[in-house]
């Protein structure tokens, strides 16, 4: 049975899109096949993530007003067997689509994908709605800033009052040493505070950034982050697998290095 995950955060600028990307590539990657929705109208950039930019003719928006099918406006990911993604429109308004044309879209998705990801545009308006309308699972990403867990903290509100039981957290861009130092707050003070079970946990790895400018996601690489990312992807698929912090070697072997041109 089909599965459609809202991948949300209430604050813009924690790595949403970028976790959506990976999420979505892994599944595929683990033999399911998969589509990406960019529900974020008038500012997409899921289809810059994945590196699909120049292939977009059709979009969502499209979709909805019935100006194509859907099967025109989906893009295939040449790179990753079973992996489609629906753009987003650039020059409509958020309102170009509703809730209730949303969850016919993904009721339709749902005969033919094992797994829908909306990517959801940042704050609780318009695009929120549309995004939520048709999920039954969530996965919320926040960052360890005092500001964003607060907004986690309101978004969980809304999906509970939108019927949304099935939650899961993660949090982006830990910064180990600062957790040390009392600087940062630990997964466990953010589980406390957000009270939804944590399904990954990443440190601020330049990585990520890097494989986002280039269209490339991490996921199913041979290092500790894509195969962190792949952990996710198990963890959405039902494998229970405890969540830690992959190491980031780069900062581990400069750490190592700083304390032997001490001696």
């Amino acid at each position: 049975m089909s599965e459609v995950i809202v991948v949300t955060s209430g604050k813009g600028g924690v790595g949403k899109t970028t976790v959506c990307a990976n999420i979505g590539s892994g599944l595929a990657l683990l033999g399911n096949k998969v589509v990406l929705i960019d529900t974020d109208i008038g500012l997409r950039n899921l289809d810059v993530v994945m590196g699909l930019e120049n292939r977009i003719i059709y979009n969502l928006v499209d979709v909805v007003e019935g100006s194509c099918r859907i099967k025109q406006a989906l893009i295939k990911d040449k790179r990753c067997e079973g992996l489609f993604l629906l753009p987003s429109a650039q020059t409509k308004d958020k309102s170009a689509v509703t809730p209730e044309q949303m969850k016919k879209l993904t009721d339709t998705l749902r005969d033919e994908f094992d797994f829908i990801l909306l990517d959801c545009p940042a704050g609780i308006e318009q695009g929120f709605r549309n995004a939520i309308a048709g999920a039954e699972h969530a996965v919320v990403v926040t960052t360890p800033e005092v500001s964003s867990i607060r907004d986690a903290d309101r978004v969980i509100g809304l999906l509970e009052a939108a019927g949304i039981t099935k939650k899961e957290l993660l949090i982006n861009r830990i910064r180990p040493e600062l957790v040390r130092r009392g600087d940062m707050m630990s997964l466990e003070d953010i589980g406390e505070i957000l009270e939804i079970p944590m399904i990954g946990a990443f440190t601020d790895h330049e990585e990520i950034v890097i494989a986002g400018n280039s269209g490339e996601p991490v996921a199913g690489r041979d290092d500790s982050l894509g195969q962190a990312f792949m952990e996710v992807c198990r963890r959405l698929m039902g494998e229970e697998i405890p969540v830690t912090i992959p190491e980031d070697k780069k900062h581990l072997f400069g750490r190592i290095r700083s304390i032997l041109n001490r001696k």
